[in-house]
C-alpha cells in the first residue's frame, strides 16, 4: 500500500519525494495510475498548485507520464542494455537487418532507426581522433534509434571520406555485415577500439533529436576504431539518455600460464 512519507524542504518537494519512494517501492506499479490531483490534495493537505508542482517534478524526471485528462501514470522503464564489447563479435544477422535491429527484434521489441548519410567537415573532436588535416572531409552516417516508438539514442559514425567514398557506407541503409566488415574489405580492418564515456547534460540539438525531458542527463560515448597499423578509421559518437540505458561492460582476467 502507498505510504505517506513527508520529509524536509518545500511542500511540493516533500510530496514528490513521497510519491517517488512509493514508485521505487512498487506501491505504484509501471503503467499504474497515480491518485488524482484532488486525492493528493486531501492526502497531503496541500493546494492544487503545490500538487501540480510535485507531479511536474516527477514528469521532468521521467518517472511519471502526464496523460490528461486521464491523469498521471507511472512510466514503464525498459532500458536498453548498451554493450560496447559486442563491437567485434561475429554477426550472423539477417539480410534485412543490422545488429541493432536484429537484437531488439529478437527481444520482442519494435526497433526502428532513421539513417542520414552526408559528407561534412567533421566536428573538431572527430577530426582530432581521425587525425584529419584542416579542411579534410568525412563521411557521416547519422542515426536515431527507436524502441517501441520512443527515441532511445543517437549513433553517428564518421569515416575519412577518402576511405569510404565508393562503398555501401555512403548509402542510407542498414549495413547487414556491419561497418567493420566493409572497412576490412576496403583494406582497413579494425582490430582495436578506444572507448570514452562522458556524463553531462545534453546539448539543445540532442534534446530535440531524442525528445528529452528537462533535466535528463546523457552519457556521451565515443569510440575510435584503429587498424593493426594504428590508423584511426572510424569514430562513433553515441548519445545515451540516462533514463533509458544501462551500459554493460564485460571483463575477463587472463590467468598466468602456470595457473591456467
Amino acid at each position: 500500500m502507498p505510504v505517506t512519507r513527508l520529509g524536509r524542504g518545500p511542500k511540493y518537494q516533500q510530496i514528490a519525494d513521497a510519491l517517488r519512494q512509493n514508485i521505487d517501492d512498487g506501491a505504484y506499479e509501471p503503467d499504474g495510475k497515480l491518485p488524482t490531483e484532488k486525492e493528493l490534495e486531501a492526502e497531503y493537505e496541500a493546494s492544487r498548485e503545490t500538487v501540480r508542482k510535485a507531479l511536474a517534478m516527477l514528469v521532468n524526471e521521467g518517472l511519471v507520464i502526464s496523460a490528461r485528462p486521464q491523469g498521471h501514470f507511472v512510466r514503464r522503464r525498459e532500458p536498453m542494455v548498451f554493450r560496447p564489447q559486442s563491437e567485434f563479435r561475429p554477426r550472423p544477422y539477417t539480410p534485412e537487418m543490422d545488429a541493432f535491429m536484429t537484437q531488439y527484434a529478437a527481444e520482442g521489441r519494435e526497433p526502428i532507426q532513421r539513417i542520414e548519410v552526408g559528407i561534412v567537415e567533421p566536428p573538431p573532436e572527430v577530426a582530432k581522433r581521425l587525425k584529419l588535416e584542416p579542411g579534410q572531409l568525412a563521411a557521416v552516417r547519422k542515426r536515431v534509434r527507436y524502441l517501441d516508438g520512443e527515441p532511445f539514442n543517437t549513433n553517428d559514425s564518421y569515416y575519412p571520406l577518402d576511405l569510404v567514398r565508393d562503398s555501401v557506407i555512403m548509402r542510407p541503409d542498414d549495413i547487414t555485415p556491419g561497418a567493420n566488415e566493409v572497412l576490412a574489405d576496403l583494406g582497413y580492418r579494425q582490430v582495436r577500439a578506444l572507448d570514452e564515456i562522458y556524463v553531462r547534460m545534453p546539448k539543445p540539438s540532442e534534446t530535440e533529436r531524442l525528445k528529452l525531458a528537462p533535466g535528463t542527463p546523457v552519457a556521451s560515448y565515443i569510440t575510435t576504431g584503429f587498424t593493426e597499423e594504428g590508423q584511426p578509421v572510424r569514430v562513433v559518437l553515441s548519445v545515451l539518455p540516462g533514463d533509458r540505458h544501462v551500459i554493460s561492460y564485460e571483463r575477463r582476467r587472463d590467468l598466468p600460464a602456470e595457473n591456467a
